[in-house]
């Protein structure tokens, strides 16, 4: 099997990950997914987020699900999209949060490179999906392979933040040791929860948290 293009500190963590059954199946499913319909991100950009946030650099981690399912959305990065294409809902509502809690204007580029450059790993949980088909490469392997993401780091690092908005987020992050990072939880950005969501002050929590183990804090513009 060729080796998988991921930036070099995660496949040392991860290369057990890539000799599983699941993840032979897993990248079958996903090469003749590719070849008989449009699928998002672009293959270059599936494993972006760990290539923009090398794992001995990640101070933060933000756990969506899939990615964005409409054209030019999906960039590998979980609630980003491509620099120049509207804000979805969710990161319309993450930048007013972020207004509100730290009195800054964020920068309007959906893009969020500048996060994960910084530190922040735009996790998400399934890391394609299929044009126009919200959650359509669930349960096919994705799953298990970002839940050993998220165990590399209980397992070795400490002082990281974990922001899990949604139950969906809230339960894959049930294994994070919460003694040696700090967990923020809160509902989904989503339109549909964002009363759930607005007022936490997790920016301010997060930036709070890093700076008293001597960390420097995100800048979330």
């Amino acid at each position: 099997m060729k080796k998988v293009k991921i930036d070099k500190s995660w496949y040392a963590m991860l290369k057990g990950e890539f000799k599983e059954t699941y993840w032979k199946d897993l990248t079958n499913f996903v090469r003749g997914e590719y070849v008989k319909e449009k699928v998002y991100p672009p293959p270059k950009d599936i494993f972006r987020a760990f290539d923009l946030c090398p794992y001995d650099r990640v101070k933060v981690v933000i756990v969506g699900q899939d990615p964005y399912h409409g054209p030019r959305q999906a960039n590998g990065l979980s609630f980003a999209v491509h620099e120049g294409i509207a804000l979805p809902p969710s990161l319309v509502n993450i930048f007013k949060e972020i207004h509100d809690d730290l009195g800054i204007t964020p920068n309007q580029s959906g893009d969020l490179s500048r996060w994960a450059k910084q530190g922040v790993l735009l996790l998400n949980s399934v890391l394609t999906v299929s044009a126009y088909k919200p959650a359509s490469h669930k349960e096919k392997g994705w799953e298990k392979f970002t839940d050993s993401v998220i165990q590399a780091l209980n397992q070795n690092r400490e002082h990281i933040v974990y922001l899990l908005w949604g139950k969906y987020a809230q339960i894959k992050g049930e294994i994070i040791d919460r003694d040696k990072n700090l967990v923020l939880t809160s509902g989904h950005p989503s339109p549909y929860s964002a009363s759930l969501f607005f007022g936490n002050h997790h920016f301010t929590q997060c930036n709070d948290y890093l700076l008293k183990y001597g960390i420097k804090p995100i800048d979330w513009h």
